[in-house]
């Protein structure tokens, strides 16, 4: 009798590290982006409660940069952009459906969970900005330093990449709303806060990304591509 053939899984594309990391960085994004209802005085100065994880996403955007290059990165803020889009959806359309007689909490959930059209469309618009920025600037930091001082293109492209959010976010999402010096110290706050938390994280940053290069073999430079946001370049 001839035994049965033997069949092999196919080769994963991807590694465990790579889908580990991926994972982080939308977990991240779609947390902050949930506890961002919630404002918070530290020292006194007003920030949302996401200032505790949305800057983890940054770093983690750095060293998908940093380890798998531009591309993967892309794939990687893109996915996030959706997943985003689906738990937005959902938690819409779980406002929507009509509450059972004894539950008496619809106005907590609009009012923590609800999110007004001109807010998401400013989160929305200031995630692609700045994760896309941030990206790019690290990768042609990466080759114009010929891999040296990771530490300048982590910390230099989060001061580009959390500016350019925090200043699409706060312009589109509260202009004509509050005065204008309003805006600019809401911005500049955040700005500082995310970009010192990065610097603080620098040495974990380190540690993560020698681990991965060490694990993954691979050390990625963009050279001679396009960065384009849709997966055309060269």
């Amino acid at each position: 009798m001839t035994p049965p053939s033997k069949h092999t899984a196919p080769e994963a594309r991807y590694s465990k590290w790579f889908l580990m990391t991926t994972a982080l960085f939308v977990t991240c994004l779609i947390t902050a982006n949930i506890i961002a209802v919630k404002l918070i005085s530290v020292a006194g100065w007003i920030l949302p409660a996401a200032v505790i994880i949305f800057p983890v996403s940054y770093i983690v955007g750095d060293i998908l940069t940093e380890v798998y290059g531009y591309r993967q990165a892309r794939q990687v803020i893109w996915l996030g952009f959706f997943c985003n889009l689906i738990a937005v959806a959902a938690i819409w359309m779980g406002g929507l459906l009509p509450a059972a007689g004894f539950w008496d909490a619809q106005p907590a959930y609009d009012r923590i969970l609800g999110y007004s059209p001109r807010l998401l469309a400013a989160s929305i618009a200031a995630y692609l900005v700045g994760e896309f920025t941030n990206a790019y600037v690290l990768a042609r930091m990466k080759v114009a330093t010929r891999g040296r001082w990771l530490w300048t293109r982590t910390i230099g492209s989060t001061l580009v990449g959390q500016g350019l959010d925090s200043a699409v976010f706060i312009t589109l999402a509260f202009a004509g709303t509050i005065p204008m010096a309003g805006m600019a110290a809401a911005v500049v706050t955040q700005w500082l806060v995310k970009s010192a938390y990065e610097a603080l994280m620098t040495p974990a940053t380190y540690a993560v990304v020698n681990f991965l290069k060490r694990r993954e073999g691979i050390d990625v430079y963009d050279v001679d591509i396009r960065f384009s946001l849709f997966g055309t370049d060269a």
